[in-house]
């Protein structure tokens, strides 16, 4: 049976942001219902969900930026819940970059650092570090207008880690960049967040960023977590039909319950690991579907391809089942396996539904 992965405890020593029971309304409308949330010492979380779920406003309330109406938020075993932004110690950055355009690339790194008390000599040395380390050495002197989009996102990551704050906050920081500068990006903030072992919180809504770069994923919807685990816990074992609908690929047959964790679709019977007292959906994974299964392998079904798609590396595959018409599950192979199958839609085939690839919902 599903469960949630677990959340370290509050008092765990390696936790370093604790949110606890957060609640934030805006009129009617409530945007954080009881969110709690850990994050340990130098981890990378992802805040992931649909626009509107809250995980914008949780990182804004962390901030300081939005007060929550209840709850509280303890980081590096401070309370900051009322404290204002600038004594909370974190570096953030933004979409839209944030950089003033009047300003050198120098000149908007030291910004942060002003506060910090150092002298013009460990200002430039500061600055001269963070430029290297993302990759902009010798750009100190150029303005923001003479950098592409890539380039300034370097610079305002660069002046949120200058003055080493101990929580960085990242929201949705590569979306405005083309697919490759965004690829390439994902590993600097990843490799550079490894080596400052800052905690890390990130909104976003690419699973596929999120799955890149985190060590654990909050999935978020209507103001809750839904379900905090690794990206592989995440994808593998979803904890509810939500998380495993909106992470990945996904094919769902309604079911009734039968005897001996075997479930009834339509007269089809399919053996699976779990089977609970009632009716529900039978959840897949179009990778687990094996569309050259054994003459004795587990749930074998008849099916007709209808449908592909060529997606480089792999087809998917459109199935009709034979036994349950006007259902269909959606497969996804690798080249060498499609090229073994039927080329003719009029043609049949055995698949199979690995037991244990098989999740209940009940």
């Amino acid at each position: 049976m599903p469960v949630s992965a677990s959340i370290p405890a509050d008092d765990s020593p390696d936790v370093f942001l604790s949110v606890r029971d957060i609640n934030k309304r805006f009129g009617a409308f409530t945007a954080l219902d009881q969110v709690s949330l850990q994050v340990k010492q130098g981890e990378m979380v992802c805040l992931l969900g649909p626009s509107g779920c809250g995980k914008t406003t949780l990182l804004r309330t962390i901030a300081g930026l939005e007060r929550q109406d209840s709850g509280s938020i303890h980081a590096g075993g401070r309370d900051i819940s009322r404290l204002p932004p600038q004594a909370r110690d974190y570096g953030i950055l933004f979409q839209s970059y944030a950089l003033f355009p009047n300003l050198s690339v120098a000149q908007n790194v030291a910004y942060g650092l002003n506060t910090k008390r150092l002298n013009r000599v460990q200002i430039q040395q500061r600055v001269t570090a963070m430029l290297d380390m993302v990759g902009l050495a010798g750009s100190e002197h150029k303005f923001p207008g003479q950098l592409s989009g890539g380039q300034q996102q370097r610079v305002a990551l660069a002046r949120a880690l200058a003055p080493s704050p101990s929580l960085l906050l990242l929201d949705e920081p590569l979306s405005a960049l083309d697919a490759q500068v965004r690829e390439h990006l994902q590993f600097e903030i990843r490799r550079l967040q490894r080596s400052f072992n800052i905690t890390t919180l990130m909104v976003t809504h690419d699973q596929e960023e999120a799955m890149a770069m985190s060590d654990r994923i909050a999935v978020m919807q209507a103001g809750r977590i839904e379900q905090c685990g690794t990206p592989d816990q995440i994808y593998r074992h979803p904890a509810t039909p939500f998380v495993a609908d909106f992470i990945g690929q996904s094919n769902w047959l309604p079911f009734q319950r039968m005897a001996n964790n075997s479930v009834d679709i339509g007269g089809l019977s399919l053996q699976v690991e779990y089977a609970p007292n009632a009716s529900g959906r039978l959840f897949c994974r179009p990778e687990a579907i094996n569309l050259l299964p054994a003459a004795d392998a587990d749930n074998r079904v008849e099916a007709r391809i209808t449908d592909q798609i060529y997606l480089g590396n792999r087809y998917r595959i459109t199935l009709a089942l034979e036994q349950l018409p006007g259902l269909s599950l959606m497969a996804d192979t690798v080249c060498e396996v499609r090229d073994q199958l039927p080329q003719m839609a009029s043609q049949t085939l055995w698949i199979a539904l690995p037991r244990h690839a098989l999740q209940v919902f009940a």
